[in-house]
């Protein structure tokens, strides 16, 4: 089944990629953040005027399916797209939220690691969503592109639990011990999460393709 997208239509893969691209800039700014390049109060602003402007582009997609006659997917696979894409940026905001909350050090080498998988994750997932306007041509591409998010999962899994077992090891201070392991499980969620949106890919892929 091959799309033939009337202007209308085609405005519902404007708005998911335009939300993919706030996503992974949002992840770009976290990573400078946990390499010490930018001041986390400052990511966290920025985090925050991005998922601000994410939660602008739900609410304007909701809107276009209650308004839409014809979409070019299922109302329900828009919909659980942009809700998983959103779910993600709260989901980092919340992640430098609790790094200037908490008031945390500097970031150890394996949570340095675990942000980076996510930048690279939602690096894969922004281009995935760029071919979805065309998968008849493109699910090859988006294909490859899930396989790769879901060898970075694994990768992660693995810094996970190493970094995990360090700061069990290592921390002396139960309360920042405390304060990393949640940071480190909220990274995890968004990590899993992206998991979550390339099985949602497929499964569209599925369908259309």
């Amino acid at each position: 089944m091959a799309f033939h997208l009337k202007s209308k239509e085609e405005k519902f893969f404007n708005l998911l990629n335009a939300h993919a691209e706030l996503c992974h800039e949002a992840a770009i700014v976290m990573e400078q953040a946990f390499q010490g390049e930018v001041d986390k109060e400052e990511a966290l602003a920025i985090i925050s005027a991005k998922e601000k402007d994410a939660d602008q582009i739900v609410n304007e997609t909701i809107e276009k399916l209650r308004s839409t006659f014809i979409t070019p997917m299922d109302r329900e696979d828009i919909q659980l797209l942009i809700e998983e894409l959103d779910t993600t940026i709260d989901s980092m905001k919340e992640i430098m939220d609790k790094m200037c909350m908490y008031s945390v050090g500097k970031p150890n080498e394996g949570s340095v690691k675990l942000i980076q998988i996510v930048q690279k994750c939602l690096k894969h997932i922004t281009k995935s969503i760029s071919y979805m306007n065309s998968l008849k041509k493109n699910h090859v591409r988006v294909e490859g592109r899930v396989l790769e998010v879901l060898r970075l999962e694994e990768v992660a899994d693995g810094v996970y639990h190493e970094e995990m077992a360090t700061l069990f090891r290592d921390c002396k201070d139960p309360i920042e011990l405390i304060k990393w392991k949640e940071i480190l499980n909220s990274i995890e969620e968004v990590i899993d999460g992206c998991e979550d949106l390339v099985g949602t890919f497929r499964r569209v892929v599925l369908k259309y393709a």
